[in-house]
């Protein structure tokens, strides 16, 4: 089973920035059972650990595995200075003991939201061990779901049964410029990774939206069974019906009908623009076909120029994705046609108007006018006097 895998800047420590292409993950559904996840800090042991297991034992801690001193003032009293040594021993000691408990759970690979000091990553290095800290609480989340792991906050009980995650195999793995950690055969994932790689942030962005989107209208269509024909299919027989109906009506419901008949032809349009060919010839053959008997479900053949009996070839929509699509457009139009009066002031169109009403040529006349119609003299006094008396 293959999990998402978060953009980098979504990490809460990402890993280096790299000239390599990017690299996104997205929800899917695969028969792979994998879990990805993106590699976090490294520290001095990493390039020592172990990279790959077989039969793997998954830790998940939300516990600190560094060596730190005392955060809080504390005040010791000691009559003997080789007291010091034993307060620094208790330190080392605390450390050592999750250590030592991490080891003795019979764990492989451990990973933990918080931060996995150099000291950790050199002792789980030297017993054969991976760790990876700082990694992000969702990815950690699906670890857990995929692998059966259950997110400890203390080292201590962690020998009981249900605590450790399975994995088939697990591995290290270079993809692009970053480091990920696969989980391969978790014996409870329900999910899937989709890679995606590119030259650019945007190709990404666009790749990811794309295949959401699909995914969504896969998802969507399993929970509701109904379909009908894509291809701008739908549109073009909604179009000649109600430019049919129009034609009954009279006054402004025929305009009304028209317009919209004419608005839908839109979709099947841009389909064929999309697709290279031209629209003229698609449209007016689509046209002519959804006149017979038969033509209800031709849309656009985006393979070949041409149309297509859609429904047969087996391109599909959900019609509940349909339904929804006609509701929006309709309620936005309505939204559009309750707008009955804007306000705007007629003089900013002028060209060189400003604030007032007034043009640039109007207001410096005016000020013109205020300093005695003599300009900066004129205000200052006269023959520029004021201007000798401020020296």
């Amino acid at each position: 089973m293959v999990f998402p895998e978060r953009r980098r800047a979504r990490h809460a420590v990402a890993a280096p920035r790299s000239t390599r292409p990017p690299v996104r993950g997205a929800f899917g559904k695969s028969d792979a059972r994998k879990h990805v996840t993106q590699n976090q800090r490294r520290y001095a042991g990493f390039e020592q650990m172990t990279k790959s297991f077989d039969n793997a034992k998954v830790l998940c801690l939300n516990v600190e595995l560094e060596l730190k001193s005392e955060k809080e003032n504390a005040e010791v009293r000691i009559s003997d200075p080789d007291d010091y040594q034993s307060i620094v021993d208790a330190e080392w000691k605390i450390i050592y003991d999750k250590l030592a408990l991490c080891v003795e759970c019979g764990a492989n690979v451990v990973l933990s939201k918080l931060p996995i000091g150099d000291l950790a990553t050199q002792y789980f290095a030297d017993r054969g061990l991976f760790c990876a800290g700082r990694v992000a609480a969702d990815d950690l989340g699906r670890v857990c779901k995929a692998t059966g792991a259950v997110i400890q906050t203390s080292v201590q009980d962690m020998d009981r049964p249900g605590v450790l995650g399975l994995c088939a195999h697990f591995e290290e793995k270079q993809v692009g410029g970053e480091r990920y950690n696969v989980f391969t055969g978790c014996p409870a994932a329900k999910t899937a990774t989709i890679v995606l790689r590119g030259g650019s942030e945007q190709f990404i962005e666009e790749s990811h939206r794309s295949i959401h989107d699909a995914l969504m209208i896969a998802k969507r269509g399993a929970g509701d069974s109904r379909v009908v024909g894509g291809g701008g299919a739908v549109e073009m027989e909604l179009s000649r019906y109600l430019r049919v109906e129009g034609l009954k009506c009279d006054g402004k419901d025929q305009l009304v009908l028209c317009a919209v008949a004419k608005a839908l032809e839109v979709i099947p349009t841009q389909l064929a623009q999309n697709s290279g060919f031209d629209p003229t010839d698609i449209l007016n053959a689509l046209r002519k076909k959804h006149l017979d008997e038969d033509g209800l479900w031709y849309g656009v053949d985006c393979d070949n120029e041409g149309i297509q009996d859609t429904l047969e070839k087996e391109i599909w929509e959900p019609a509940l994705n349909k339904a929804n699509s006609l509701l929006a457009a309709c309620e936005a139009a309505c939204v559009i046609l309750k707008i009955d009066e804007t306000v705007r002031n007629p003089r900013s169109q002028d060209p060189g108007a400003a604030a007032g009403g007034q043009t640039l040529q109007q207001q410096h006349a005016r000020t013109s006018q205020a300093m005695g119609g003599r300009g900066m003299a004129g205000m200052m006094g006269r023959g520029g006097r004021g201007v000798r008396r401020l020296k």
